[in-house]
């Protein structure tokens, strides 16, 4: 099975509901399975902030799941235009994996949501490439013939997915907000399998 990691920062849930309809567009993709984990959030002192499983939800990343997947999906809230601090500690943490080459040639998107439509969506989908591309990892955008590109009021991006959630973060996904977390979870995972089964990989 070509396994795609669609791994999230959530603080009140909007980031965690794209991210299960990312994975079920991945999952579309014949022998395709699609893995589903969170980050813990940054604590401010030096001690463990949360438990080693989160309450609810989809359970914390371990590093090692990275090197493993074939494809790789990021999402974030966005804060002040860049990713939120628990991704990016996330991604700071990633240097053996960077120093070893493990997410090489694979191929990443990126998915974020916001409280305003012009809340810096673009931007923080921008802030989580540049590491995947210091891996070496190839971006795979959403291309323009999706029609829900050019249809959305809401979110959605060509640099990924997005959705604008409201300032108390409860606004619900938009029909083509859905349309594009599908499309880039499928988009990816279409990507992987193919490079696994020409075995460039």
């Amino acid at each position: 099975m070509t396994k795609v990691l669609v791994v999230y920062y959530s603080r009140y849930g909007a980031t965690a509901r794209m991210a299960r309809l990312i994975a079920r567009g991945a999952s579309t993709v014949n022998a395709c399975e699609a893995i589903v984990r969170c980050v813990p959030p940054v604590a401010p002192c030096t001690q463990i902030a949360e438990p080693p499983l989160p309450d609810s939800g989809a359970p914390y990343l371990e590093v090692d799941e990275l090197r493993d997947c074939d494809g790789l999906i990021l999402g974030s809230p966005t804060r002040f235009g860049n990713m939120a601090a628990a991704l990016k500690h996330l991604l700071d943490s990633t240097g053996g994996l960077w120093a070893s080459a493990g997410l090489c040639g694979k191929p990443a998107g990126v998915f974020t949501s916001t409280g305003s439509l012009h809340g810096g969506q673009e931007s923080t989908l921008l802030s989580m490439m540049l590491p995947l591309l210091h891996h070496g990892m190839l971006i795979a955008g959403l291309p323009y013939s999706e029609p829900a590109l050019m249809a959305t009021t809401t979110g959605g991006t060509p640099y990924g997915a997005s959705h604008v959630a409201g300032h108390d973060g409860k606004l619900p996904v938009s029909e083509d907000e859905k349309t594009l977390c599908l499309a880039l979870g499928k988009r990816v995972a279409g990507i992987a399998r193919s490079l696994a089964e020409t075995g460039t990989q």
